[in-house]
């Protein structure tokens, strides 16, 4: 992405030297039945006032019970919209969106919309989705996710960028008779690939403004992200880690699934580790039982100190 066309929301996680700081949606951590909209609100005010750079709203269209969980039930696009009017300056972000399932005129229009009811704070997240039984529920054949997810970053870039523009690709036709409208508040809302999204490093790196990983153990973490420099240069790398806060701020880690259980000190030392390494913003669970305590205390015991 280049200088001139950062919106909000980008400047808020990457237009630092340091290492940034989300947490996403639940944050009451209820993710099997509709969370209470009013405490989720409260908790993202919260986040922000204590310190948090980003929300990330998930993008689950079907509840699969066997996969574990719905996300924060309520679709992004009207969610993170309604996250926007409750806070004020943090970062809104997709995490992710699943591309292959969603028409991509849909999904540029829809998030056009959010980043101009936001003034600009929405990042987008976008992946190729990972819950088998939704590809048929949508007739999408899951052997071409990778096909249609490159098709529909060129058409979302293509109706942000361009007044009526003429576009073939298989999911229709414009002929330059009809244009996208809103605009988002640059030249394009930012988009980081999550996983591999079926796409080679090399292709991420182009067509991309970052990339969005998972938690890896840290020396898979370093040749991952050696690879990622040498493919993109200084684009930005975000990753996910769930955090569960030990009540004992000196404990040591014990792995959990994409991260890790600690205390704060450990915690700490582990995103000043990340943040030596290269990365440039993480996304934290540490709501737990008491959420607006514990988005409190990782802000004031992990996050300034890190800072």
């Amino acid at each position: 992405m280049t200088q001139g066309h950062a919106n909000a929301g980008w400047e808020r996680l990457f237009d630092t030297d340091g290492l940034t700081f989300g947490t996403g949606f639940p944050l009451t951590g209820i993710n099997e039945s509709q969370p209470p909209v009013d405490e989720e609100m409260e908790l993202a005010a919260h986040a922000e006032s204590v310190g948090f750079d980003a929300l990330w709203a998930r993008d689950v269209p079907l509840y699969w019970p066997r996969f574990g969980d719905a996300g924060q039930t309520f679709d992004t696009w009207p969610w993170l919209s309604h996250a926007a009017a409750h806070t004020e300056e943090i970062a809104l972000g997709t995490a992710s969106v699943v591309l292959p399932l969603r028409h991509p005129l849909h999904v540029a229009k829809s998030a056009a919309t959010v980043d101009r009811l936001s003034d600009g704070r929405l990042v987008m997240g976008v992946a190729t989705g990972d819950r088998d039984p939704e590809f048929p529920a949508f007739d999408v054949d899951p052997d071409e996710r990778g096909d249609l997810f490159r098709e529909s970053v060129d058409v979302m870039r293509t109706v942000w960028r361009e007044d009526f523009p003429e576009i073939e690709s298989s999911w229709g036709t414009l002929d330059g008779e009809m244009d996208m409208v809103p605009k988002p508040t640059t030249e394009t809302i930012p988009l980081l690939p999550t996983g591999h999204a079926r796409q080679e490093v090399e292709w991420i790196a182009e067509h991309g403004d970052g990339w969005f990983f998972y938690h890896l153990p840290m020396e898979t973490l370093e040749s991952y992200l050696a690879d990622w420099r040498e493919a993109a240069g200084d684009k930005p790398y975000a990753m996910a880690v769930q955090t569960e806060l030990a009540d004992d701020p000196t404990a040591g880690p014990e792995p959990i699934h994409l991260g890790y259980r600690a205390g704060t000190e450990w915690f700490a030392e582990y995103f000043r580790d990340l943040a030596e390494l290269g990365v440039d913003h993480v996304l934290v669970s540490p709501g737990g039982d008491d959420p607006a305590a514990n988005l409190t205390r990782f802000a004031e015991e992990v996050v300034e100190p890190v800072r």
